[in-house]
Formats: C-alpha cells, structure tokens, sequence
C-alpha cells in the first residue's frame, strides 16, 4: 500500500519541498558522493607525480638536490600513491547492467470497468449503500480507466479468496513475467544464479521464490530471497539487494528480480472507509528484471545502474503505523490508512531526494541550492529553500503510479512538465496501481514511445508502508527500443488520454 491511496484531494496533500529542507540530509547526500568518489581523487595526485619525475633530467639529479631528503620524501609519497590507488581498485563496485525487463499484461476477461466494478460491489451484498457511494467517489478521482485487471476469483459472485486461488493469481503473473523475459533476452534459468522476488501481502508456504525455483527448475545453489510485508517501494528494495550480491560475486553472475503484489486473499469485504481505499486503486500487475554483473553484456543491455538511494521512517510511530493491516471490529482484515499518511509520504520523499541530490545535480545546482540554505539557516529567515531543478539531472521520470493526487503534488514541487508525469499518469490509466512493479510499466511505456536514447538518466521513485521512500537511477547504455510483447504494444497509439 502507499501514498495513492489517500484518494481524496485534501488542500495540501504533501509538504511544501520549498519551505523547509534538513541540513543532516543533505550531508548524508555529500557523503554518498564523496565516499563514490575515492578512487577518482587519487587520479590527479599521480599526473603531479610523474610530470614532477619526468621533468627531472635523469635520477642522478635526485642525489645533488639541494635537500637530501627530497628523494625520501618522493619515495614515500609515491609509495602511498601506489598503496592508495591499487587499494582503489581493489574496492572498485563492479558495474551492474539490466540486461531487459517485462511486465505482465494479464487477459482480456480479467478486466474491470468502472460500472461493473460498482455493480459488482453491490451484488456481493458485502456494502451498505455508504460504502458504495464513497468507492464510486473514489474510483471517479482515481485517474484508472476502464481497463485495468481484477484477479479471477473477484469476478465471481460471490467472490472467491482462498489460498489456492491466491497462487493461481501468483503464478499466472511471476510465470508470465518470467516466460517473457527468457524470450527476449534468450535466457536459460539454469543461468540464474540469483533470484529475489517481493510481494507485500502475500508470503505462502513455501515461498514465492521457491514456487519460481520449483517451475523453471533452477539449480540448488541458486541465491533465492523473499521480501514480504516492505510496500510498493520493494521492488526498489530488491534491485539494491540484487545489486549488492552481483558486486561481490564472480563475474557473468545473472539476478533476476521479480516484483508483484497479490490481491485475492487482500480484498476488504468490510465498510470501514480507510480500508475500502485499497480496493478501489489496485489491480492485478508484476515484472521482472533480469541484472548482470558480466561486462559483456553491456553491449546488449539496455541501462547501467548508476544509484540507489533508500530512506525509511519507521522509527517514527506514527510512520510506522500510517499505513496498517488489520482487523476491523468486526474481524475482516484490510489494510488501513490513517489520516497522517500524505503529510509523512511527503517527508519521506523530502528526505530522498535532498540525499539523493548532491550525487546527481549539475555543479551549478548544488552551488546554488547549498548557498540559499546556508544564508536561511545563519540568517533564520522565513524565505522559501531553493529547490533545484531536478529536470537538469533527469530525462525521464517514473514515479510510483499509486495514485493521482501524489503525481499531481510531486508535478508541482518538482516543477515537472506534463510530459515528465505522462509515463505515471498512463499506466495509473491503463493498469491502475501494480504496487511496486508499476515503475516498470511506467519505464515500457516510455520506450514504447521511442523516448529513450543513448546516455539518458530515468529516475525510478517509488513509496510504500513502514514508512519509505526509495530511489533507483539508470543510465541508458544505447539508444531503447521496447521489447517484444510489452505490456503498451497494442494500445501505445492511443495514448496519452485525456483524463477527466
């Protein structure tokens, strides 16, 4: 669950990113990228030494300086030179690739119009008429369209949750998402030497991952991981676990990255409001990714993973608890959202990329952006924060399609165009809230509309329960086309829509 969900326009849904912006990040955010950049400090120290060595006349001249301890002190200097430079190497992080993506594009009769969702809500005799009308609210302020997809046991009357049916919905999607992927990137499972997939809602006995393990018949040393309960914002999460393993592992290692939700068993059947949101915006969606840590294949894959950048609020209580799965007091389960939810999602996100902005703004951003907040904070004045222009750093822009008010707030503090929100707002459209494979879809679209060329940077951001905020940056290696079978190849003509 996350930030979308709030629904309803209140009259400021996130925080002012003008009004106030915390020192402690932004040197959070300094430290990121001073500590990025150990190895490149040593580079201009070696030049100054060897034109120093090469403008002496032979080694001989070294003797008659002047001060005997010239030679020394050239000796001991080079010698940390060469200690530190190779000890650079030595923990140099080995480049991460994504090779390609695919997102699941379920089957036409699994889709739910908005009068048949109203209808069907009414004939599962599960709503009092107060209930109906405020998801009839919702769904008209939503942004979805009349195509997103409802997994197969909701079309029932009544409906019909159960863990088998739960599975049924898992595999379909992670094994369609998979079979994809293995097409387009002529990928042997038995290659996969690790897997992580997350899913929020949904962790059965064994687990997702073994389910993807069982199928695909993957080796027994395979590296399979399974994130439950972590939000929208884990798909974020599992590229920078997948990250992390390829870096210390041998070279041509391949992770696959597998991001889902599930909603059969996580349907709310109850008429408490804060509940019945979730209902309304999420819909049947997942991806998967397929990492490499292999140089060779940077000349097939599509981008480099240049940073991740994870924020996590959840030593706050009221963080922690604005986004809660529980009963209600008549004991049916759902995931409720309190009132505090869009003022800490907009905190969260504050923090994000205040850190993550010294690794990726122009120098002249950062100049200005560090001036302003020096003067603000000696002077104590009540001016408004200078907030770069992140349109500098990013080309591209995927924000977590969890609900229209969110892109509206984050278009206007960030000073985005429309046609950097259009990739959001679209898939929010055309396949409602995927949780955390929705960044995806939103990155397909995008190179369905032949927007991606060589050195292009996308920023991936996406917000979830706990409460977090995480960022994933991709440089494009050459210039993108989509892949076979996306999820936009049909219908990519017809948009953008207008949006009422």
């Amino acid at each position: 669950t996350d930030v979308g969900t709030a629904g309803s326009r209140a009259k400021i849904l996130v925080p002012d990113f003008h009004q106030s912006v915390k020192l402690k990040y932004v040197k959070l955010g300094y430290h990121y990228l001073i500590s990025n950049l150990f190895s490149l400090s040593f580079i201009p120290l070696i030049i100054i030494t060897l034109i120093h060595f090469f403008q002496t006349q032979n080694l001989n001249q070294l003797w008659l300086l002047h001060d005997h301890y010239n030679l020394i002190r050239m000796l001991t200097f080079t010698g940390f030179i060469v200690f530190a430079f190779t000890l650079s190497v030595h923990k140099r992080q080995r480049a991460v690739y994504l090779v390609d993506f695919s997102c699941f594009r379920p089957a036409d009769h699994l889709k739910a119009p908005f009068h048949s969702f109203i209808q069907h809500s009414h004939l599962t005799g599960d709503f009092d008429d107060s209930s109906l009308d405020f998801q009839r609210k919702i769904l008209l302020r939503s942004g979805l369209g009349d195509e997103t997809y409802v997994p197969e046991a909701m079309h029932y009357i009544p409906p019909r949750p159960s863990i088998s049916a739960a599975r049924c919905e898992a595999e379909s999607v992670m094994f369609g998402a998979l079979e994809n992927l293995f097409v387009n990137t002529n990928l042997n499972p038995k290659e996969i030497g690790i897997l992580v997939v997350n899913c929020s809602l949904f962790n059965p006995t064994p687990s997702l991952s073994s389910m993807i393990v069982n199928k695909y018949n993957l080796r027994s040393n395979i590296m399979s991981f399974n994130l439950g309960g972590m939000g929208c914002s884990a798909g974020v999460i599992a590229i920078d676990l997948a990250r992390d393993l390829l870096r210390v592992q041998k070279d041509n290692t391949y992770a696959v990255v597998v991001s889902t939700e599930n909603i059969t068993q996580n349907w709310y059947f109850g008429n408490k409001k804060s509940m019945l949101i979730p209902n309304c915006l999420f819909r049947v969606g997942g991806s998967a990714v397929l990492l490499s840590n292999n140089s060779a294949d940077r000349t097939r894959a599509k981008y480099k993973l240049v940073h991740v950048v994870r924020t996590h609020c959840g030593a706050d209580d009221k963080a922690f608890r604005c986004v809660y799965q529980e009963e209600d007091t008549l004991g049916k389960t759902g995931v409720s959202l309190s009132k505090d939810l869009m003022r800490i999602a907009g905190l969260s996100l504050k923090t994000n990329i205040t850190t993550l902005g010294p690794l990726v703004l122009p120098v002249t951003q950062q100049l200005r952006f560090f001036a302003n907040l020096v003067f603000s904070k000696i002077s104590k004045s009540d001016a408004k924060i200078y907030i770069p222009d992140f349109k500098l750093a990013f080309d591209h822009f995927c924000i977590h399609a969890g609900g229209r008010a969110v892109i509206d707030e984050l278009e206007k503090n960030l000073d985005l165009l429309p046609v950097h929100v259009e990739p959001s707002r679209m898939t929010l459209h055309r396949f409602g809230n995927t949780s955390s494979s929705s960044i995806w879809y939103e990155l397909a679209y995008i190179e369905a509309k032949g927007r991606v060329n060589k050195g292009n940077k996308v920023w991936q951001i996406a917000f979830g329960s706990g409460f977090k905020c995480n960022s994933a940056v991709w440089e494009a290696i050459r210039d993108v086309k989509p892949s076979p079978n996306g999820p936009w190849e049909d219908c990519i003509d017809k948009y953008p829509v207008e949006i009422f």
